[in-house]
C-alpha cells in the first residue's frame, strides 16, 4: 500500500555482534549451531556449564517477545530439547536460522548502549542504566559522533546513578576505561558504516567489573 512503512532490515544477532566486536565492543563467547546435536556440542565446547540458547536469524528482532530465548540451560538433554524447540518455532519470514549457544554471564548490574540517528544531527552514541532499573531511573546520556576519549569518559561521569558504577554488592567497580572503549567503538562504527541506522546493545552486563555485551542488534538501511 502507498505510504506503508517497511520494516528496517536487521542483521542477525550473530552478525550484529561480530560487527560490534570488529569495533572493540567486548562480546560474550558464543557458538552458532544449525541443529540440536550441534548445539549440544557447542555447549560442551563452551565448558559444559549453564548456557543461554537463542534462535538466531536475519529477520528476528524481538526474540524475548516471541519466546525465542532459553536461559540457564544445563546438561546435554536440556540443551538438545531447547534447541529443538527454538528451531521448530522459526517462521518462514525469519529467513535462515540457527541457535546461538553462549555461557551464562551473570552480574547484578546492567547497562545499555547504542547508536541512534538523529534526523537533524546524525549518528549519536547512547549510554544508560539497563535491567529492571531502566524505566524507574530513566538515566540515559547521549553524545554526537565522533566521540573523543574525553567525550566517552564524560558520558560515564554524566550518568546520575554513579553508585552503580562503584563497588557494588561485593563486585568490583566498573572498569571505566573498558566502558569508554565500548562507547568509542560505537562511535567508530557510526563513522565507518553510514548504512547502519541503529545499534542496540542491551544488556551490557557488568561481569567482574568489566562490561560484556550479551545481546546486540544492528539495523541497516534498506
Amino acid at each position: 500500500m502507498p505510504g506503508t512503512l517497511r520494516p528496517v532490515p536487521t542483521l542477525s544477532e550473530a552478525d550484529s555482534k561480530a560487527l560490534l566486536a570488529e569495533h572493540g565492543v567486548p562480546i560474550a563467547r558464543e557458538v552458532l549451531a544449525t541443529d540440536p546435536d550441534a548445539a549440544v556440542a557447542a555447549a560442551a565446547e563452551l565448558g559444559g556449564g549453564p548456557v543461554a540458547v537463542k534462535l538466531c536469524g536475519e529477520n528476528i528482532a524481538h526474540k524475548t517477545e516471541r519466546g525465542l530465548v532459553r536461559l540457564n540451560v544445563t546438561g546435554p538433554d536440556a540443551v538438545r530439547a531447547a534447541a529443538g524447540e527454538l528451531l521448530a518455532a522459526a517462521r518462514p519470514e525469519d529467513g535462515a536460522t540457527g541457535v546461538l549457544v553462549a555461557p551464562m554471564v551473570n552480574g547484578s548490574r546492567e547497562l545499555i548502549a547504542g547508536l541512534l540517528h538523529d534526523p537533524q544531527f546524525g549518528p549519536t552514541v547512547m549510554l544508560g542504566v539497563g535491567g529492571v532499573l531502566a524505566e524507574a531511573v530513566a538515566d540515559v546520556v547521549f553524545r554526537l559522533v565522533p566521540l573523543s576519549p574525553l567525550d566517552a569518559q564524560e558520558m560515564i561521569e554524566d550518568l546520575a546513578t554513579q553508585k552503580l558504577l562503584g563497588e557494588f554488592r561485593g563486585e568490583p567497580a566498573v572498569d571505566r576505561d573498558v566502558l569508554a572503549q565500548v562507547l568509542l567503538g560505537l562511535s567508530a562504527l557510526g563513522q565507518a558504516r553510514p548504512d547502519v541506522v541503529s545499534v542496540d546493545v542491551n544488556p551490557l552486563i557488568i561481569f567482574d567489573g568489566r562490561p560484556v555485551a550479551v545481546d546486540g542488534l544492528v539495523e541497516v538501511s534498506a
